[in-house]
């Protein structure tokens, strides 16, 4: 008897959300009980940003369904408006394909406009990253919205587990995967420095600092004044290049692009900026670097797993579970120059030292199959009251 297959339709707007799924979207693409969907929008589709989409080709993926949303504005009212524009394009996208599952990672606005439509057309969602903090960002409340309108979820600690759980949610349908970008670790073959300065075509001949910085959307940290703070701390280690990657398209985020770019144009034997690295070179990069500097969750998440330190900068991921080899600090030159000297004098790659990454070790994409797999989806959830 002909047996008809599930369909997964996976989301995602920004390359390093792309860059975690890629092994779920992989296995999923494999498995013969399971039919992919995938749904691109936000960043990739913007040349301003890098059209990573043409990576996701690159790697084997067939897309589904462009969805442009991003308006060229720095603002609030153009990230509410980029929301709205997901809705009618998601809305659209979903009622085509008509998946029996969407996959969400993370806390983006473009993620929350996906999971509200989809919630809204019937189609249950898996959430994946739910309970974490971080304060200084208001995808902090945007992660929250989306496990509400989530009905599997798999979280990267116990602890977020439990956050979720707190949330209403059903402990039957919520589960401690790990960090499901650390499937990396297990699973993909990493550049050595040369092939990564050949596809940079800019020679790294020298320790080096891997750097991003995204703007912080809740709190008093200007991005601008901010980020010309961490550049005036990086002139500061001139016996280290410095690869600059771009920043998101939040509030703020094209205000820091020319900066970059400048700061890049003055350093030409020095500094390398690129919008996109893509998750192989990234992480690649991330293993040979002397330290990752800057405010992004993968500087907590996914690098202590290659025992290479992190200078976080700022509140944005204020409220993360952290190992020991990050090193926090305020967004001003001297608290920068400060954690960099703390972050340096360390040799976490030295024999016998092992970071322990509370995030897990890389199998979280085969237990997301098993629960896809297992679980039969009801038309609504009854909120979980603890204690009762």
């Amino acid at each position: 008897m002909f047996k008809m297959l599930k369909k997964i339709a996976v989301f995602t707007g920004t390359r390093a959300e792309y860059g975690l799924l890629y092994w779920l979207m992989k296995d999923i693409q494999a498995d013969p009980e399971l039919q992919l969907q995938l749904l691109v929008t936000g960043m990739h589709l913007s040349p301003e940003f890098g059209e990573t989409y043409h990576q996701i080709e690159k790697d084997g993926f067939q897309i589904d369904e462009k969805i442009e949303i991003l308006l060229s504005s720095d603002s609030p009212v153009g990230t509410a408006k980029s929301m709205g524009l997901g809705v009618l394009g998601f809305a659209d996208a979903l009622s085509r394909l008509q998946p029996d599952l969407l996959v969400v990672l993370g806390d983006r606005f473009e993620a929350l406009a996906a999971a509200q439509t989809s919630m809204i057309l019937r189609i249950p969602v898996f959430h994946l990253h739910g309970g974490e903090i971080t304060e200084g960002a208001y995808d902090d409340v945007i992660r929250h919205a989306i496990t509400k309108l989530s009905y599997l979820h798999g979280t990267s600690t116990e602890e977020y587990r439990q956050r979720v759980i707190q949330l209403g949610e059903n402990p039957n349908r919520v589960r401690n995967i790990g960090a499901i970008g650390l499937d990396h670790l297990q699973r993909t073959e990493f550049m050595t420095v040369q092939e990564i300065s050949d596809s940079l075509r800019f020679e790294l001949n020298q320790s080096y600092f891997l750097v991003t910085y995204h703007p912080v959307t809740l709190g008093e940290e200007p991005p601008e004044e901010s980020f010309k703070a961490l550049l005036e701390a990086l002139d500061r280690c001139k016996d280290h290049q410095v690869i600059l990657t771009y920043p998101n398209a939040d509030d703020g985020g094209r205000r820091i692009i020319p900066l970059l770019e400048d700061y890049a144009i003055q350093n030409p034997n020095r500094v390398c900026a690129i919008p996109s690295l893509g998750q192989k070179r990234y992480l690649s990069a991330v293993k040979h670097a002397c330290a990752v500097i800057g405010n992004s969750s993968s500087g907590i998440i996914e690098v202590p797993s290659f025992n290479v330190p992190t200078i976080n900068i700022g509140v944005r991921q204020k409220g993360r579970l952290c190992a020991d080899s990050v090193f926090h600090c305020e967004a001003n030159v001297e608290d920068i120059s400060r954690a960099i000297g703390l972050a340096t004098g360390v040799n976490l790659k030295a024999p016998g030292n092992k970071v322990n990454n509370p995030y897990g070790s890389g199998n979280a994409s085969k237990q997301v199959i098993e629960m896809i797999k297992k679980t039969n989806f009801e038309p609504c959830k009854t909120f979980y009251d603890l204690g009762k």
